[in-house]
Parts: structure tokens; sequence; C-alpha cells
């Protein structure tokens, strides 16, 4: 049985993640709140919440980790063209713009959206309310890809020293996705950043680079990432 926190009850060790013998693998606990300090405190552990509408708070620490080393991400020749034919965009007519942090709000609610697969729905409006204010704290970023000023793909996650959490991505036309996280995984790399927590194993991510990691390896490389300084300026990268 897992144990259920208050708002003042600290996250148990990760080593207590339920197995698949035992329940869903890597349930930790559930209840407490999503205040900014309790969202830091989880991902600073290597803890992350992931719920449905009409559940509590459930929190996970999943083994192995799902993880995607900057220097490891895969740009595909098709994805390669179509950051080409942005980049030329951007430095002609700026039809296409690339943002960092500009509709932070929009691009959860985005990727909150129902897709074919099923997926974004469990973005809540609580999970909005609490990633927002850790935005503001200078805590959460977006990628932003724009076309002609409408909003049409983007990636957001959380950044704690030389970590980052990616979160979600959404795409409203092809490779959109993939382009506002191309220019965030290079900007991180730029920044010192060597790994991005994925969280789950995907085939979409594995296509991307990622690969699973053990958790005791997952939290070792985290810890020392966290203790470095924060980034400061959100700026895109210069890709070509």
């Amino acid at each position: 049985m897992i144990p259920w926190l208050d708002v003042s009850t600290p996250f148990p060790d990760v080593s207590r993640a339920l197995r698949d013998a035992e329940g869903a693998p890597g349930l930790l606990a559930a209840g407490a709140d999503l205040s900014p300090e309790r969202l830091l405190d989880a991902y600073r552990h290597g803890i992350f919440p992931w719920f449905s509408e009409g559940q509590p708070i459930l929190w996970w620490s999943t083994d192995p980790r799902m993880v995607l080393f900057t220097k490891h991400f895969v740009i595909s020749s098709s994805l390669k063209k179509a950051l080409k034919k942005v980049h030329k965009s951007m430095h002609s007519d700026g039809r296409w713009r690339l943002r960092f942090d500009s509709a932070f709000e929009a691009v959860m609610i985005a990727c909150a959206a129902p897709r074919s697969d099923g997926a974004g729905t469990w973005i809540s409006d609580d999970i909005v309310a609490g990633y927002s204010a850790l935005h503001r704290r200078g805590y959460a970023h977006s990628s932003e890809l724009w076309f002609d000023g409408q909003l049409v793909g983007g990636a957001y996650g959380v950044s704690i020293g030389h970590m980052f959490y990616g979160e979600s991505m959404f795409a409203r036309v092809t490779d959109a996705s993939k382009i506002a996280l191309a220019y965030l995984v290079h900007f991180l790399q730029r920044n010192g950043v060597e790994m991005i927590d994925c969280q789950q194993e995907t085939a979409h991510l594995a296509s991307l680079g990622a690969a699973p990691i053990v958790r005791t390896e997952f939290i070792h490389r985290l810890q020392a990432a966290i203790e470095q300084p924060q980034i400061k300026h959100w700026q895109p990268p210069e890709l070509f």
C-alpha cells in the first residue's frame, strides 16, 4: 500500500516505489499538493506527478528511467530539412519563428488537448496552474514554434540547475514539436545540460535518441546536475 501525503509530509525514499508484482511500476505516493515548493522537492528527488482527472495526485519514480542525453539527440534527414526551412524563413520572410517562454501556459493547454493516441489528457487544470507557478518563478520553460503568428508546436519542462525534466510536446503541423525540441536540446547542451529526464519509455522517445537507465544511475546524475548554477537567460540558439 502506498503512503498518503498531506501538505507537510515529506516524500518517502524512491526505493520504496512499487514494482510490477506489487502494483503500478514506479508508483511512490499519493496526496499532498502541486505547490511550487512541492513540485521542486519532487523533481530534486527524481519524482514526478502523473494522474488522471478525478484521481488523487499520484507521485512516481520509475525504474528504469527514460532519459535523453543531449549529445545523443537524433536529427533525422527529414527533421534536418524542416529545421533548415524554418531557419531560412526566420532570417528572410519571418513567417516561421522559434521563441522561448512567450506563451508557456498556451503550450501547456495545447499539450493537454486530446490526441489521436489518447495522450495529453492527464494535463489537468491543476497541473497547468502548478507548472505555470513554476514558470513564473523561473523553473519551467517552453520552446515554441510559430507560423504566421500562430502557435503550431512546442514543448515544455522543468529546469533545475543543469538538469532538465521534459514534460510534454504538441504539434499542429508536421514536425513542429520536433523542431521546438531540437532548438531546446541544442540550447540545453550549450548551457551544460547533459541529460533530459523523459520519465517513461516510449518508442517515440527512443526514435529521438532517448534510452532507459537504472534509477540509481539517474539519481546519481541528477544530484550532481541540480547542484550547478541555474540557467538564467533563455533565448533560442542558432542551429545553422
